[in-house]
């Protein structure tokens, strides 16, 4: 009998290359994919655009890549734009993954919308992208447990017969975000929270939004997944330029803008700030490398998990 995935499984984590904001060529992904389960993580991840400042491998396409060469890494979406997605094809991209991965699917969903033109191109307006995706969550659950959806909208009205195969066990749910409405809906729908950019500060108060949130709708709390951005150093300076180049290709913004929430460091060093990220209540990790060798970056990060283990 199955035996279904927690999101906590996701563990201590990476992700996994389908973005090349330094565009060096088709990312690694494989490759990476299979390091990452021989260096022992638990899972790995990737992002979503349809467009963005990088080129971007369809993250649906990617694991299902990844799923044909690994056998126990958690595969999670982090995360998926639904909004600007049809639910239903989604659902059946998601489910076509699970059926090559039975059991090791993580999906996370959010809100998106930093580039209007991509949700222009998708044939979906940027407008109301939180309401379509509180609507698209429901549809995608329905069918990922095999269920029939007729769903009358308002904004998503979606009639869809049950899609096979269906999943040995329906894949749990993450959403992210940093909003209050991104919490609020994470702890309505679903069993994780993907948190990006935050202070361990603003972390800890979160949670307890979620707790609250969570007994307003009578479900279990979430599991808190953080992803932190990290290039694992012993030359600072040149990890702050790789960095600098990363948050340039990627999100085609200055360094300053996000860098109060990367760490460059040795393994102590980054091992230290996601101990303060773990006492302020997070249960799981994602590692975003923000170097230009990704492989060595996990070699290093694998140093990182034991070091974090070891603090306990």
């Amino acid at each position: 009998m199955s035996v279904p995935l927690t999101v906590r499984e996701s563990g201590f984590g990476v992700m996994l290359p389908n973005f090349d904001p330094l565009r060096l060529g088709t990312p690694p992904l494989l490759a990476a994919a299979r390091l990452a389960e021989d260096l022992g993580f638990d899972s790995g991840w990737v992002g979503d655009h349809l467009s963005f400042h990088p080129p971007v491998l369809e993250p649906c396409g990617a694991l299902a890549a990844v799923a044909a060469v690994t056998q126990r890494l958690v595969l999670g979406t982090g995360v998926l734009l639904l909004p600007m997605r049809n639910p239903v094809w989604t659902a059946k991209q998601l489910g076509t993954v699970a059926a090559l991965a039975p059991d090791r699917l993580v999906v996370g969903v959010g809100a998106g919308g930093e580039n209007p033109a991509e949700f222009e191109a998708a044939g979906y307006p940027v407008a109301q992208r939180g309401r379509r995706l509180d609507e698209a969550i429901g549809v995608v659950d329905a069918l990922l447990r095999g269920e029939a959806v007729d769903h009358a909208g308002p904004l998503l009205p979606v009639r869809s017969p049950m899609l096979e195969p269906v999943p040995s066990s329906r894949p749990p749910l993450v959403v992210g975000g940093r909003s209050a409405h991104a919490v609020r809906r994470a702890a309505r729908f679903a069993e994780g929270w993907f948190a990006v950019w935050l202070e361990p500060e603003r972390v800890r108060r979160a949670i307890e939004d979620l707790r609250a949130h969570a007994e307003e709708f009578r479900r279990p709390v979430c599991t808190t997944v953080m992803l932190v951005f990290v290039h694992v150093t012993d030359d600072a300076e040149t990890g702050r330029r790789e960095l600098e180049r990363f948050v340039a290709g990627q999100y085609g913004m200055p360094v300053e803008a996000i860098e109060r929430w990367c760490v460059i460091g040795g393994e102590d060093r980054v091992a230290d700030a996601l101990a303060r990220y773990r006492d302020a209540g997070a249960e799981a990790f994602v590692m975003m490398p923000t170097a230009v060798d990704v492989l060595g970056q996990y070699e290093r990060l694998a140093g990182v998990r034991d070091r974090l283990a070891a603090s306990i």
